[in-house]
């Protein structure tokens, strides 16, 4: 029997379960998600599970900045739903291409490939204070005109 599943914009009442999953984003930028709807739950029989959320790259390229299922929820394609969804809705508002990116010692870049992402290239950060293992960036097309 396949589970229920609801996806929407993220609203102020999601404050809390969305903080349980994120711990990056500020508290002023959690008003601008839900006011600008670039935020979305995933609810799976009417439980919160998972969250997706995203930024304008260059304010035109719609830029997938974080996506993270419950640990009790995960490995069940909810992250899959939740991508399809955001892909879906960025199409339907006439984007025809997306971004997101993911350290490459984590295995979130097999994900992004399997949804038919492209590498698109890297950032290295070796600023003291702010190092960390190279930002992958990947790439799809979604729309029309698309050679992604």
């Amino acid at each position: 029997m396949e589970e229920t599943l609801e996806i929407r914009y993220v609203r102020p009442e999601d404050k809390a379960f969305w903080y349980s999953l994120d711990r990056h984003l500020p508290e002023e930028e959690f008003d601008k998600k839900t006011a600008g709807q670039r935020g979305y739950v995933l609810l799976a029989e009417g439980q919160r599970a998972g969250i997706l959320r995203y930024n304008l790259f260059w304010d035109n390229t719609p830029f997938c900045t974080l996506l993270y299922i419950d640990p009790r929820f995960q490995r069940k394609g909810f992250g899959r739903r939740l991508i399809e969804h955001w892909e879906n809705d960025m199409r339907a508002r006439g984007f025809g291409m997306l971004l997101t990116s993911t350290q490459v010692d984590e295995e979130a870049q097999h994900f992004y490939r399997k949804l038919g992402y492209k590498d698109c290239g890297g950032l290295v950060v070796d600023i003291p204070g702010y190092e960390q293992p190279m930002e992958l960036f990947l790439a799809k097309g979604i729309g029309k005109h698309s050679s992604f």
